[in-house]
């Protein structure tokens, strides 16, 4: 009971301090006062600093080997396995912002593992990641070796903790978590994908205008380019808006200016003048016609049979996942 009181305290403390921050800020701002929380929980000091032990390994994954990171103490090497699964970045488990998080957690008496989910690092969320986060979570439970019990935690940030959500209803992860938790996840893909188009969402109280961050937009489009331009451009504008998204502005250019045909540059023009929108009513139409795919990576409907905590936190102000 002490260990669940804890967990709802730390994830309650991240929900206060995620409605506060601002949008860029508030999932690793939240993660620093989880850390402290940790922290104070098992009665450490910032002087004590154990030492950790990482390793970086591969996973068996039904899609081929999933590269990870595995943290743990030196002095604990067995401790309450969590799986940690990064949000939409093009570093993965290598993010600046993760790997600190993660051996914090890992000082805290946690063993860690944070799988690498490779579309979400190109910003594609799939049924793959699901697949993903399944097979890393039940990796960790069988790791006795390193983790003290059968069942490990499951924390996933962004559209990674919608698709834990999904996860943990797996049938190969029956009896195999502890809780699952998700930080600024999305709970229907169609509605936060229909107010990235429209700049307009859902909700119990009505329809509400909010401005959509751009980000959101380009990531939408990004992975719809192969039906938006000729098999000529394709690979050349899916490298220019990575280079974008990956905040290389003057790359993407030089990218795309190998561009060959008309739609390709219209695509491009689009992105750098700030008008992908326009683009609005086409994306519509496909995403309409795929609402069996995207309700398959949501987790609404499903939470009703979770047998296991679940503990769910968000931002009210989020622009690019709404709440």
């Amino acid at each position: 009971m002490r260990r669940r009181r804890w967990l709802a305290a730390a994830f309650t403390l991240l929900a206060l301090v995620a409605i506060a921050e601002p949008t860029a800020a508030r999932m690793w701002r939240a993660a620093t006062l989880l850390v402290a929380l940790s922290a104070a929980h098992t009665h450490q000091t910032a002087n004590a600093a154990p030492t950790l032990i990482e390793e970086v390994l591969f996973v068996p994954g039904r899609h081929g080997p999933i590269r990870a990171r595995l943290y743990r103490r030196a002095d604990v090497p067995r401790g309450p396995g969590l799986v940690v699964a990064h949000g939409v970045h093009y570093r993965g488990i290598d993010e600046a912002r993760l790997v600190p998080f993660a051996r914090e957690l890992a000082r805290a008496g946690l063993t860690v593992l944070t799988p690498e989910l490779r579309d979400l690092a190109d910003y594609r969320i799939t049924t793959r990641g699901v697949d993903t986060i399944s097979d890393a979570a039940l990796y960790l439970s069988e790791r006795r070796d390193a983790v003290n019990g059968p069942k490990v935690g499951l924390l996933g940030f962004s559209f990674a903790g919608g698709l834990s959500l999904v996860a943990q209803e797996r049938p190969e992860l029956s009896g195999r978590l502890s809780f699952v938790a998700s930080v600024g996840g999305h709970h229907d893909l169609s509605r936060v994908l229909g107010f990235l188009l429209e700049n307009r969402i859902e909700t119990p109280k009505g329809t509400l205008s909010k401005r959509a961050h751009e980000y959101g937009l380009v990531v939408l489009v990004y992975g719809q380019i192969d039906t938006l331009v000729p098999a000529a451009d394709q690979q050349t504008l899916k490298q220019a808006f990575r280079e974008w998204l990956h905040g290389n502005r003057e790359r993407a250019r030089a990218i795309a200016s190998r561009r060959t045909t008309q739609e390709g540059e219209r695509l491009f023009s689009l992105l750098e003048n700030g008008r992908l929108a326009e683009l609005g009513p086409r994306l519509k139409r496909y995403l309409n016609e795929h609402q069996a795919e995207l309700a398959a990576l949501s987790p609404r409907g499903r939470l009703v049979r979770a047998t296991i905590p679940v503990y769910l936190l968000h931002g009210s102000g989020d622009d690019v996942i709404p709440a």
